[in-house]
């Protein structure tokens, strides 16, 4: 049985918000908890939750606070709820700057239901998502004059730095911690480590970072993932 994923959804477009709604009802493992017209109207909720949402669907353009002051507000205030930007406005060269502002997956909103539903799944199991042709895009994103690769970057150890591998290759906590024959919760102590000294907050912003350190190569990111190429 899948984890139940509770989620919000914030689109000042009212015909959109009310179809992505019952679509998402539909699914026996995504529970709705609010779905609001604007950013405010989510603020409020949210200030008003005993326990938040485990990710939000946010369109970019939107009136009053648009979707990158929003993903700021939430960045700094509730850095536990994981964001997936769903924009009429995407762009491929905002994917770069998206993953920087902490969004867990940018995508358009032609996309089908069923990779959307992926992308929900994959985010909350993983904290992340990109679309394989989005690994390619990020990777040109990158300045080319990055410098060479510390063999110890902030200081992080051999075993953050192997955690922060497998992180990127979109294992779990459990999954991880069978491979390094570590406990999950030690895992879990690896991760809060890593947000330390590397100054991100999520796992999007651990990937990104371990990309420009050149820990990892992009194209990595799916090698351990098959459902990933599947589009």
């Amino acid at each position: 049985m899948k984890d139940l994923i509770c989620v919000g959804l914030v689109d000042d477009d009212f015909l959109i918000v009310d179809l992505l709604k019952r679509f998402l009802e539909q699914q026996d493992n995504i529970q709705v908890d609010f779905a609001v017209i604007s950013a405010q109207n989510a603020i409020e909720l949210l200030e008003q939750c005993k326990q938040v949402p485990d990710l939000l669907l946010i369109d970019l353009k939107m009136e009053g606070m648009d979707g990158i002051a929003f993903c700021q507000y939430l960045k700094e205030h509730f850095p536990s709820i994981a964001t997936i930007i769903v924009s009429s406005h995407y762009q491929d060269h905002f994917l770069g700057y998206m993953m920087k502002l902490g969004a867990a997956a940018f995508v358009a909103k032609g996309l089908s239901p069923t990779l959307l539903l992926r992308v929900i799944e994959e985010v909350h199991r993983n904290g992340f998502y990109l679309l394989p042709e989005q690994v390619q895009l990020l990777r040109e994103q990158l300045p080319s004059s990055l410098p060479a690769p510390s063999l110890n970057p902030e200081n992080l150890s051999q075993r953050e730095i192997e955690v922060l591998k497998l992180i990127a290759e979109q294992k779990t906590a459990k999954e991880i911690a069978e491979t390094l024959f570590i406990t999950a919760r030690t895992v879990e102590g690896h991760k809060n480590n890593l947000f330390v000294k590397t100054g991100t907050k999520n796992i999007a912003g651990l990937v990104l970072y371990a990309i420009q350190k050149k820990i990892i190569d992009p194209n990595e990111i799916f090698l351990n993932n098959p459902l990933g190429n599947n589009t």
